[in-house]
Parts: structure tokens; C-alpha cells; sequence
């Protein structure tokens, strides 16, 4: 049996069909902010490089986000206050859109991803222990079905297939690149 899921929900086992996953797993809730803000030439996606010391994730592209805590109201409470302590974004300074479906990750955590428009400037400050890099994306770029490639690598002993969407000298890749690739496929429905 595949991976069961809810309707619109995305897994980094997509790409994978022959992976079983166990019935009974518990997976750990998560948020991540799809953090949109214009830009001279068109809306533009924040995105973060992961520090290399990091036990999850390590080096990776990835929107703000992480685990959620006891104290979070939700999941928006969660991505909020995670893009808050990972690049310095107010709370004033965004407004939630909405989310998308929720996806699972090969490391065990269910993310719901958070849609928001940056409603005003603020100064991007990386969290030194957990982001090494943060940077703006075209939306366009990570939005366009036509820009993503499906490729693999051995993970655990087998064969794993996986979405890309390389911009510039970034590799997005796993989770996130399938997150984008899910609000791509929307955003490309609603095209005339």
C-alpha cells in the first residue's frame, strides 16, 4: 500500500510509489511561510539556506519554518514565529493568504505550508545557528511548471526520485522544490 493522504496533499514520496509507509506512524506537525513580497521585477519568494550543522534539512534550500512548538496557537502561529526568529520578520509586516495542503517529509514531519504577502520593508536578519543564508526568488521562476526536473539519488540504500527547480546558484530541491511544485500545479490551473 502507498502513501495515503489527504486530497491536494503532497509527500516527498510522490515520486516514489513503490515506497510502503507504515499505517501507524505519527508524524510531526510543522508550518513553513511562503513569504511573498514584491520586487523590482515581480513578486518574489524568501527563501533560506539551511546551516550545515543542522540535524534536519542540513545546507538546504527552505522557506522559514520548523517544527511546531507546544505554545502555537496553530499552524500560522507556528510559521509566523518561526520566520520571526529565522529572518527577523515582524509580525506587523505580513499578511496570511491562506495555505496549501499539507506535505509529508522522509524525516517524519507533516508541514503546512503558510501563504503570506509581505505587507511592508523590513531588514532580512538570518538566525546565525540555523540559517546561513537567506535570499528572494522570482515567483514566476519557482512557479513555472516548465523550470522543474524530476531527479534521483540512493537514500537509505535505494533509488529516490525527486523534484528540482534550480534558480541562479541554488539547488531547491526535496521538500521545499515539492511544496512549489504543488502551488505551480495551482497557480497553472487558474492561467487562462
Amino acid at each position: 500500500m502507498g502513501a495515503a493522504r489527504g486530497v491536494g496533499a503532497s509527500s516527498d514520496f510522490d515520486l516514489n510509489p513503490a515506497v510502503v509507509l507504515p499505517e501507524n506512524r505519527v508524524l510531526r506537525p510543522a508550518s513553513v511561510l511562503v513569504a511573498i513580497q514584491d520586487g523590482p521585477q515581480g513578486p518574489q519568494v524568501i527563501l533560506t539556506k539551511r546551516a550545515s550543522h543542522l540535524r534536519h534539512h542540513p545546507g538546504q534550500i527552505a522557506f522559514p519554518g520548523g517544527r511546531q512548538d507546544p505554545s502555537d496557537a496553530d499552524a500560522v502561529a507556528t510559521a509566523l514565529r518561526e520566520a520571526r526568529e529565522e529572518i527577523g520578520l515582524p509580525d506587523g509586516a505580513v499578511e496570511v493568504l491562506g495555505h496549501l495542503p499539507p506535505h509529508e517529509t522522509v524525516t517524519g514531519f507533516q508541514i503546512t505550508p503558510i501563504v503570506a504577502q509581505i505587507t511592508r520593508e523590513f531588514t532580512l536578519r538570518p538566525e546565525p545557528g540555523e540559517v546561513a543564508e537567506i535570499f528572494r526568488a522570482p515567483l514566476a521562476h519557482l512557479t513555472d511548471p516548465a523550470r522543474f526536473r524530476i531527479e534521483r539519488r540512493i537514500w537509505r540504500g535505494t533509488w529516490r526520485n525527486y523534484y528540482i527547480v534550480p534558480w541562479g546558484p541554488y539547488y531547491v530541491w526535496g521538500a521545499t522544490a515539492r511544496i512549489l511544485r504543488g502551488l505551480a500545479d495551482r497557480m497553472d490551473r487558474c492561467r487562462p
